[in-house]
């Protein structure tokens, strides 16, 4: 496993590998860019079957959260960790608190919260060994809903974009993967009007989304049913030579991270005319709620919501911006938040004495 080789390739400042034999502990912190601040990115907590596929899924999602906080205006860099583990049986305390020892150790340059396989209480267990975290309990709590009301939005705009009305009466969305973000996402289109069908890996879930008002598919059947939207909810990489084929939609939009297996997927998507709601835009909403318990005045339920709302906006940009410059949605979305970026990398040129 070449690991630097892999962190030139994403751009990486660090990779921070931590063990602890008690709980059987094996993480990967990976702090991408600080350009415009301390690194902010949850915690994934998943069974990788090798710990390169968990090093480069951690140096992809904390590169994707550098662009993240960037295109949502926050004052934040990007880094994720991954815990490799079966969330369902291989949790435990003094997991937690081994995982926040190592956090801490970093001294605030990364600063962790909740992702796929963790919860608020997770959160709740390292923050006793750090106060490098957000997403607790008792402050923002669960980021999903709010993830969800983004990725709402980022459609809405897509859709208005394609259809000429951003309303979903009359319009299908096929979900794929309904886990806290893809379920309250259900909710949202359902009682907007739509129909909506969905698949998971996990039937329990499935079963929740009928309940809300869904159609269950077969797993793999979610690439080929004819909608408007297709949304990836689930992991990365869906978006590729296999699936493109098979979609029957106008838009793909969705909350998974990473959707493109490769840049040129965006391109490919493009070409059978579907519009690409970059994922990063999609769903900042995550970041942008956790963030704001960063304030100074402490978190703000109603001021995260107005911040989130704007993405209807920012994505509108990103639209606009592939059209003027005849490149693709994924292309302008990364110009859009490198931008940034490079504004505030040039202005570290200046002197201010302490």
């Amino acid at each position: 496993m070449k690991v630097f080789e892999l962190m030139g390739k994403y751009g990486h400042e660090q990779v921070v590998f931590g063990y602890d034999k008690v709980s059987g502990l094996r993480s990967i912190i990976a702090i991408h860019d600080t350009t415009l601040g301390p690194a902010l990115g949850g915690t994934r907590m998943w069974p990788y079957k090798t710990e390169e596929e968990a090093l480069i899924d951690a140096l992809r999602l904390s590169r994707g959260m550098t662009y993240k906080s960037a295109a949502m205006g926050l004052n934040l860099g990007g880094g994720k960790a991954v815990i490799i583990g079966d969330p369902r049986k291989d949790k435990s305390e003094e997991l937690f608190r081994a995982f926040g020892k190592h956090v801490e150790s970093l001294g605030g340059r990364y600063i962790t919260a909740e992702d796929v396989g963790t919860t608020a209480e997770d959160m709740d267990i390292i923050r006793t060994q750090t106060s490098h975290v957000t997403g607790l309990a008792n402050t923002s709590g669960n980021p999903s809903p709010v993830t969800a009301f983004g990725v709402f939005r980022a459609m809405t705009a897509s859709v208005a974009t394609v259809f000429g009305s951003d309303s979903f009466k009359g319009r299908t969305v096929a979900v794929q993967g309904v886990g806290a973000v893809g379920f309250s996402l259900v909710q949202r289109l359902c009682e907007a009007g739509a129909k909506v069908y969905v698949t998971d890996i996990f039937p329990d879930k499935v079963q929740r989304a009928v309940e809300a008002g869904a159609v269950a598919v077969p797993a793999d059947d979610i690439y080929d049913v004819p909608c408007d939207v297709f949304a990836p909810c689930a992991l990365g990489a869906v978006i590729n030579d296999d699936t493109i084929p098979r979609l029957q939609c106008k838009v793909v939009c969705g909350a998974a991270n990473n959707q493109l297996l490769e840049p040129r997927h965006g391109n490919a998507l493009a070409a059978r005319g579907i519009l690409y709601a970059p994922d990063f835009i999609v769903n900042g909403g995550g970041v942008i709620n956790v963030a704001d318990e960063l304030h100074p005045g402490g978190y703000n339920e109603e001021r995260s919501l107005a911040k989130v709302s704007k993405i209807y906006g920012i994505q509108m940009k990103i639209f606009a911006m592939a059209k003027e410059k005849g490149i693709g949605t994924h292309e302008a979305a990364d110009v859009y938040a490198e931008e940034r970026v490079r504004r505030a990398l040039l202005q570290k040129g200046m002197y201010l004495p302490k």
